[in-house]
Order: structure tokens, then C-alpha cells, then sequence
């Protein structure tokens, strides 16, 4: 029997993840370099210049905000686990009894969210910490966004025990929860970000408890690995393969560098 070492392409959405990864890690390498500037240099307040010369802020903001109001709409450019949630990905499989069983870890993740942001809330209100900070901290929580869809996610491992993201009870919560550290922040710029980010959560809520139907493998054809289009599952498989043989290969040179 002849192995299949056919590679699977990258799907347009996978590639459209690694974009987004690429450009919120750029990103992020920008606002550590400008805060370590702005500390040096004791400027009175961090945000001063985006609202002397907002071009690249409002360029920023308006990507986030784009990329949210797509997420309202049905979307073949955006992932099966935000896409669930829309009638037209209803399918159908002859099952009634719906099954979820990540569901009761959601009010866990959101009491631990809650709590965690909480302390870098209090922090900034007896102005231990900065804008700065607060926002090169939703800038972080951006990428780790992303690392948690191509590679490794927290959530799913640790709480929700969901088999991918497809499935994934919480997928449209990263909006709200990236743009968290904002709520501290004066700026109509971040206030606008966290409260576009919540009616999108609140969307989905509503959703979930009016269909919950559609959010189960069980009675949603849609989430079965089947009919997934993007894939991500394989190229993690893969990826922890390499890291296998990264290990294995370390492990080897070490015992050689011992004899």
C-alpha cells in the first residue's frame, strides 16, 4: 500500500489567517518599539501623536473594524467556526438531541477572562501601569488570537475540549476578548473597537441560545470534517509532526554530544 505524502494546500482562509498574523505581529513590534521610545522620552501621554496625525491609527481601526462587520454577515473569506452560526450553514443530519459538550466551560473561560483583565484594570486605575501597556496588551492578545487558530489554542486544550475550531463554542468571542484591556482606556478610537466587539458576542449568544441546533456536530452536517474547507486540523497535524521530529533529532544529538 502505496503512503500518501500529498501535501494539502493552504486553503484561502488559512492564508488569510497567516496574513492577519503577520500584519498584528508587525503590529505589536511597532508599539513595543514606539512605548520603549515614548518611556525614554517621558512623553505626557502615549496616544498624543495618533491624535495630532491619526492616519495610521484610523488605518488600524479600520481593518479591526472591518474584519468584525464581516463576521455580522455571512462570509466565504471567513472561518466555519464563525460561519456556523448563519441559517444557510444550517444542515441538516435527521438528529434532534443536541449535543455540546464544551458549553458549561464557556462561564469558566469568561469568569477567568473577566478575572485576569481585572488586575491589569486595577493596575492601570491606580496608575501603576499606562495606556501604553493596556494597549500593547490587546495588541499581544491580536496575535496570540491567531496562534490559537493555526496553532495552538489554550481554550480548546485546557477548557472547552472541543475537537477543532469549526466546533469551537466560544469562536466568536476573540473579538471581545482582544479588545478587553480597551475598556480602561479614554479614546473614542478603543471604545468604538470594544463596543463593536461586544454587540458581535452578544450576536452570537443570541444566536447560540435561539439555535443552538446549529452550533451541534450532532444536528449541523456543516461542522462534520467532511464539509470543513479549511482545513487547519492538517496543518497543526502537521506541524506537531515537525516538532516530533525536531525533538527526536535533538534528543539524539544530545545523547551523541554525552558519549
Amino acid at each position: 500500500m502505496k503512503r500518501n505524502n500529498k501535501k494539502i494546500k493552504l486553503t484561502v482562509v488559512s492564508t488569510l489567517h497567516y496574513a492577519r498574523l503577520v500584519y498584528r505581529s508587525i503590529l505589536f513590534v511597532l508599539l513595543i518599539a514606539y512605548y520603549i521610545y515614548f518611556r525614554m522620552t517621558k512623553g505626557e501621554k502615549f496616544l498624543a501623536p495618533f491624535e495630532k496625525i491619526p492616519v495610521l491609527l484610523i488605518i488600524v481601526w479600520g481593518i479591526f473594524v472591518v474584519e468584525m462587520i464581516m463576521r455580522f454577515f455571512p462570509s466565504k473569506y471567513e472561518s466555519p467556526g464563525c460561519q456556523k452560526q448563519f441559517e444557510n450553514n444550517y444542515i441538516k443530519t435527521g438528529n434532534t438531541e443536541i449535543i455540546i459538550p464544551d458549553n458549561h466551560a464557556t462561564l469558566l473561560v469568561a469568569l477567568i477572562w473577566i478575572v485576569f483583565n481585572a488586575i491589569f484594570g486595577a493596575l492601570h486605575m491606580n496608575k501603576i501601569i499606562d495606556d501604553g501597556i493596556m494597549i500593547l496588551l490587546a495588541s499581544f492578545y491580536s496575535v496570540c488570537d491567531m496562534i490559537c487558530i493555526l496553532f495552538f489554542c489554550p481554550f480548546q486544550s485546557w477548557f472547552m475540549k472541543n475537537k477543532c475550531c469549526s466546533a469551537c463554542r466560544i469562536y466568536n468571542w476573540d473579538y471581545a476578548m482582544m479588545f478587553t484591556p480597551l475598556f480602561f482606556i479614554n479614546f473614542r478610537y478603543s471604545w468604538s473597537l470594544l463596543v463593536l466587539s461586544v454587540a458581535l458576542m452578544l450576536r452570537w449568544e443570541i444566536t447560540f441560545f435561539r439555535h443552538p441546533e446549529r452550533f451541534s456536530e450532532n444536528t449541523n452536517e456543516y461542522l462534520q470534517c467532511k464539509n470543513c474547507t479549511e482545513k487547519l486540523c492538517t496543518h497543526k497535524t502537521q506541524l506537531k509532526s515537525l516538532w516530533k521530529q525536531i525533538e527526536k533529532t535533538t534528543a539524539k544529538r544530545i545523547m551523541k554530544l554525552k558519549k
